[in-house]
Order: C-alpha cells, then structure tokens, then sequence
C-alpha cells in the first residue's frame, strides 16, 4: 500500500454505478468510472456484475490496493444521523427504509451487499444523504398532521444532499478563515435537483426538502412546494391518479414544466430571444430561491456566509445574482466583476469588506464520503 490510504467510493444507482477510488487526504482521484444500462439491453446483467466490472477496470491502476470502501445511501431515515460500518444488521435496517426511497434505497443497498461479497476484507461505511440533517430541531422536522399517522408511516422532514451540504459549510469556513462552529450560514446546492439549507456553528438547523426530494425549491423538473390540495384537486376533476400526479410533481414540473427545458443554458438562451415563459420560468425560480434565503435569515437570525453550490449554483452567475438582489439593505450584496469570474475554485463574490461573504464553493461528495469512511474504518 502506498503512503495514503485510499477508498473507494461506490454510488450504485439503479441502471448505473458509479465509482471514484479517492486518496482522502489531500483528494487525489486516483481512477473512477461509471458502468451503465445494468440490466438493460447492450449492459451488464446486474449489480455484482457492474462491481465487478468496477473493481477490475482498477487493475491497470498504479497500487491499486483499497483500505476501505464508502458507499452512498440516499435515505437512513430516523434510524442513521451519521455514517456506519456495514453489517447484517445496518443492511436490514437499510431494507426496511425502502418505503421512504423506493427509486433509491434499493440500489443503494445492493451495491453495499455485492460490495461485502466482491471485497470481504476491508470496512464497508455507509453515508447517508439524510444524515447531516438528523439534527434539525423538532420543530423545524415535524409536519403539522395527525401524530400517529406521521408516527407509522415515518412521515416527517429528513432533507437530502445532506453530504453536499455538510462538505460546503466546512469549505466556506475555511475559504473565509473562521471556525465552522462560529459561523452561521446558508448553503444552495444548486443542480438538477436543488436545496437550500441554514447551519448554524456546523449543525444543520433547516434544510428545504423534507420527507421526499420534492418538497421545496423549484428544480429542473420537480415542482418544489405546491398547495397538497393541488392533488386532491386533480384527482377529483382530471381523474388523475397516484402515478400519473407523481410523473406530473416530479418530472414535468419544475423549469421543464413552465419552459418546456431544465437546462439552464438552454433556458438563457430562450430568454435571449425573447421567450415570455422562459422568462417567467427564471422568475418563478430566483422568486421561490430569495424566499428561503430570507426565511433562514430569520432561523439564524442572522447569517455569515451564503455559499452557492452544485451545477447551477457553480456556473451560473444569473442565478447568483438573482437570487440575492435586492438583499443589500441585509448586507447581502454580490459584486458584478468577481461574479462573472469562472473558476473551478472556492472563492468571494461579494464585494470586499460587505457584511455578509457570498462565495461559491465547489461540492465534493465523493470526497466527503471518502472522508467519512476513513474516518471512521480507521478508529
């Protein structure tokens, strides 16, 4: 083995799987790939075999040797507020939270049970996307229906991108030299899928999404919040049922609902000839985006940092600016010039000096993961 120890992290999805093998370190990706169409025409035939095809693709790699293995899990619901070794009793635990991910959670764990197969040896660590949100207070946590309806069917607000979330704070931090724990800020993973959470001193304190990824934000093609009664309205007068409302929130709502298209260059480019939708699109968007910002202000009373993360939070510098305009009576204010810079590193957008740090910073979950694994395979 070579002088740094090195993970391999493992996001099986459900058609496809993901890898990086990651010095956790200093955050060298040593290799990674993805292996698609598992169980699909022209793919591989399932998990184990797509692992398999992973592990062997690291063959041609100088000192391949894996110290440990982290795997990504969507949902851990009540059960996992920080990462666990893998054991029988984990794995059945993570079956039995099916119900609350089931597009996720079923992939999730048969990557970690061909995993402990292909590779006995060494630790297997699941990190979950919920777990840096187990810390929400009560109140910020619990939905305002039936108690014991909530209680048996595990209905309250979990929040997801947790690892995104927690790895950004701690690099915002570090960008502006301060402590984690004594600042208070707000991070926007910005992507397809979209979420704005407040940490206060490091410790997630709200977080936008809740029992599922559809609550909150207006996202490419989810719908963020809608009025519930939305739902019953549709199923009485268009007689759509439960499948088809699901396919209506999560897929056809959202920038493709209102503008036809969920990317944002494509978006832009509408706008540039004069699309009123796109336009609005955009609007609807920035609108619902400046709304929690201004909510978790109250929730912190008051914020540090605003960190913008993820595909779109990254690149787009007319989200940015948009999202925050109009704040600077707050302090919140994003200078023009550092805003249009393009960069792939963690750097301030506000203007120097102003109140409040607005900063981008670049998301890393494979090496957050890697870190969590190592972590804890070591102790």
């Amino acid at each position: 083995m070579g002088s740094s120890p090195r993970v391999l992290v493992v996001n099986s999805g459900s058609s496809s799987l993901k890898y990086q093998l990651v010095e956790p370190e200093d955050g060298t990706v040593v290799a990674k790939g993805i292996v698609e169409k598992i169980g699909e025409p022209g793919g591989v035939p399932d998990h184990e075999a797509a692992l398999r095809e992973a592990i062997e693709s690291l063959r041609g790699v100088d000192n391949p040797e894996i110290f440990a293995v982290g795997h990504r899990v969507v949902h851990g619901g009540s059960s996992f507020g920080e990462p666990v070794l893998a054991d029988d009793d984990v794995i059945a635990k993570i079956h039995e939270l099916i119900p609350l991910a089931p597009l996720h959670n079923p992939a999730n764990v048969r990557g970690i049970e061909v995993g402990r197969e292909l590779l006995p040896h060494v630790p297997h660590v699941v990190v979950f996307d919920t777990a840096f949100f187990h810390t929400m207070p009560e109140a910020a946590a619990t939905y305002a229906i039936d108690t014991e309806v909530a209680r048996e069917h595990g209905i309250r607000r979990y929040g997801f991108h947790g690892t995104s979330h927690q790895f950004v704070a701690h690099a915002a931090a570090e960008l502006v030299g301060r402590p984690v724990e004594e600042i208070d800020q707000i991070v926007c993973h910005l992507g397809n899928g979209a979420s704005v959470s407040a940490v206060k001193g490091g410790v997630a304190v709200e977080t936008s999404m809740g029992l599922t990824p559809l609550e909150g934000l207006v996202m490419g093609t989810r719908s963020g919040d809608v009025d519930a009664g939305i739902v019953f309205h549709l199923a009485r007068t268009a007689g759509m049922g439960v499948d088809e409302l699901d396919e209506l929130l999560n897929r056809r709502s959202g920038i493709k609902g209102l503008a036809g298209v969920n990317d944002f260059r494509e978006l832009h480019r509408l706008i540039g000839e004069g699309s009123e939708e796109a336009r609005l699109a955009l609007d609807v968007y920035l609108h619902r985006l400046r709304k929690y910002v201004g909510a978790y202000l109250a929730v912190l009373g008051g914020v540090d940092v605003i960190s913008f993360t993820a595909g779109v939070g990254e690149n787009d510098d007319v989200v940015r600016a948009g999202a925050l305009a109009g704040l600077e009576r707050l302090g919140i204010e994003v200078d023009p010039t550092r805003n249009a810079e393009r960069s792939k590193q963690a750097r301030v957008i506000s203007p120097e000096g102003a109140p409040v740090t607005v900063a981008v910073v670049p998301t890393n979950e494979e090496l957050a993961i890697a870190r969590q694994t190592i972590a804890l395979a070591q102790d």
